[in-house]
């Protein structure tokens, strides 16, 4: 309970010019609104915002030097060198996802859950969601949305069934999954990296919600799309057909799908004890990563080049754009003006926080609004104990992310597969009525998720 009843106290905020909080937050509301509307590529829009914030940043005399570095390399270099941990688990975990694919284990563990279904619509509905909550919780949410996409539209095709619902909930069911552990998604690993959250007590406090959540996106789905989750076969033929697709099939070396296996789990077991271990998630997933290398017989440049690097780049300029903010005294402004809105309460603070991550992550990419509120959180920790915002951030920026088509990457995955694939496009209008009141009724219950921890002070200490 200490945590409602600790009030702020008042900090004189260092005074700074307001130019460069002007100039340098509307250099990042713009990459944002190009992000948002795809004006750009977001990589490009990311690398470009973060040249003129530099350079802005330098003009006004933003960037202090010390220690006898630069003023840009003091301020840009320890900016990215901050961040380093989550692009390492990106460039780990992508090597290790690629090398396991490739040895068929995916395609393996899919098969084999869609053959549990007898062809069945609505319980392959609910298989291939828990089977998206699986690969989400061990592979992140980009590789564990597009191994469930492509399954999806490939059975369905042979199954004469629309692939709409099954596509949607596996996008939607994708944000549910990144809240299952430290490691499961983007913006859970940046949030909880930053906040120097436990492994393990994710299992305590977002585990409960993943699952609580993606089942009411089962019943949701199941109910919008009722009349989709329909097929013209008899029940035999359905078995029949499904009983046709071979798990095994891409699988072309057996030793190298059980070391992959292998390799695998080790770098979970190894997530979960790394601080225990006093080391960090990249360097377990760099591990995994390099026994994949050695042990698989595939050409690293083959296995290396597979890398999202068009990400590690949208992550390097979205880095660099909110350290020169940052610099500025802006977002620190943001806080103490949040702190003020709440009446300085701890409480009313983690909701108006959580309240407007959840609504602006739809509106822009969870990502960058999740980046943005990071050095918020820092700033407000100063006032009170800020783990419970960084809970209530990981929470709202992922399931926030299910109210638009560009809120989250499963959706944006998903959707450019369906058209792409079968000619298939969700307009906007149709997704804002499943994601939309979907994301609505998400809220209601993470805010009243995150009072009863607060009220009970389950929160890990």
């Amino acid at each position: 309970m200490d945590y409602l009843l600790a009030a702020a106290d008042p900090v004189e905020p260092t005074v700074k010019p307001l130019a460069p909080m002007i100039v340098l937050g509307a250099i990042m509301v713009i990459t944002y609104v190009v992000i948002a509307f795809d004006w750009l590529h977001k990589s490009l829009a990311a690398m470009c915002g973060a040249i003129a914030a530099v350079i802005a940043a330098m003009w006004f005399g933003v960037f202090q030097s010390a220690d006898g570095h630069s003023a840009y390399d003091r301020a840009v270099h320890d900016i990215i060198g901050h961040d380093l941990g989550v692009v390492g688990v990106i460039i780990g975990t992508s090597v290790l996802v690629e090398i396991a694919s490739r040895s068929g284990l995916f395609h393996f563990l899919a098969v084999k859950i869609v053959k549990r279904t007898g062809g069945d619509p609505g319980r392959l509905l609910l298989l291939m969601m828990l089977a998206t909550m699986l690969f989400v919780t061990f592979l992140t949410i980009a590789p564990g949305t597009m191994i469930m996409v492509s399954l999806a539209l490939v059975v369905t095709k042979e199954l004469h069934l629309s692939p709409k619902p099954y596509v949607i909930a596996i996008a939607l069911t994708a944000n549910s999954g990144a809240l299952m552990t430290l490691a499961s998604g983007i913006c859970t690993l940046m949030l909880g990296t930053a906040g120097d959250l436990a492994y393990l007590d994710f299992f305590r406090v977002t585990t409960p919600m993943a699952l609580i959540s993606a089942w009411v996106t089962y019943e949701f789905v199941r109910r919008f799309y009722r009349g989709d989750l329909v097929s013209p076969d008899s029940p035999e033929q359905r078995r029949h057909r499904v009983s046709q697709f071979d798990e095994w099939a891409l699988v072309k070396d057996v030793r190298l799908f059980y070391r992959s296996a292998i390799i695998l789990g080790a770098t979970v077991i190894g997530f979960a004890l790394a601080k225990t271990l006093g080391v960090g998630l990249d360097f377990i997933a760099f591990c995994g990563a390099t026994a994949a290398l050695l042990l698989s017989g595939i050409h690293p440049d083959e296995a290396i080049k597979k890398v999202n690097w068009s990400m590690i780049l949208f992550f390097v300029g979205l880095f660099v754009i909110i350290g020169s903010v940052t610099e500025t005294g802006l977002l620190a402004k943001l806080a103490q003006w949040l702190i003020d809105l709440s009446g300085g309460s701890p409480l009313w603070t983690l909701l108006i926080l959580s309240a407007f991550v959840l609504l602006a992550s739809g509106i822009v990419d969870n990502i960058p609004v999740a980046a943005t509120l990071i050095p918020i959180v820092r700033e407000m920790g100063s006032q009170f104990a800020a783990g419970p915002l960084w809970w209530g951030l990981i929470l709202s920026a992922n399931l926030g992310g299910n109210s638009t088509p560009i809120g989250s990457v499963s959706s944006v995955i998903a959707l450019n597969a369906l058209e792409k694939e079968r000619g298939i496009k969700v307009g906007w209008g149709e997704f804002l009525r499943v994601g939309g009141v979907l994301m609505l009724l998400q809220a209601i219950l993470v805010l009243g998720y995150l009072v009863v921890f607060s009220v009970f002070d389950w929160f890990p200490k």
